[in-house]
């Protein structure tokens, strides 16, 4: 692996945070077109951009169109399993400060990714999110009761 294949990932796993943040779900379904993805232990999608971008269309509260957020990744570690596949822990911290209220974190997990490289380009295949640290979701989520605590690494 090349600190270029580093990079490619890092990229794009840094992209879902973003494109959440803009309110852009049907991208964060593109991103995920490849992926089986499960949050707190349950099936969210099974490579089927549609209904991930509805599962966060339908759960995320917008404010004209962005959910005031700001998903920070860190921890980032990315172990190679080949030349074409890898495998990337990382923790996320989601801040929020819709209108009329403080800014402040409303939760807090972590994410296991699974990485293949595929016609030449670093796909995501599998994601695992786990939330432990549940803050004040009342302006962030519809369904609260939906949020398992759990943990993925």
């Amino acid at each position: 692996m090349t600190g270029e294949d580093y990079f490619a990932i890092q990229n794009l796993l840094h992209s879902y945070p973003m494109l959440l943040d803009r309110g852009d779900f049907d991208a964060v379904g593109q991103l995920f077109e490849n992926a089986v993805v499960h949050s707190g232990g349950a099936m969210m999608a099974d490579r089927d951009p549609a209904s991930m971008a509805k599962a966060f269309r339908d759960w995320v509260i917008t404010y004209d169109g962005s959910p005031r957020t700001r998903h920070i990744l860190a921890n980032l570690i990315i172990t190679f399993e080949g030349n074409d596949r890898a495998v990337a822990t990382s923790y996320v911290m989601v801040f929020q400060q819709a209108p009329g209220g403080p800014l402040h974190p409303v939760i807090g997990g972590d994410y296991r990714d699974v990485v293949e490289r595929r016609n030449g380009r670093w796909t995501i295949v599998e994601r695992q999110m786990g939330n432990d640290l549940i803050g004040d979701l009342s302006r962030h989520g519809r369904d609260i009761a939906t949020i398992t605590p759990s943990r993925v690494n």
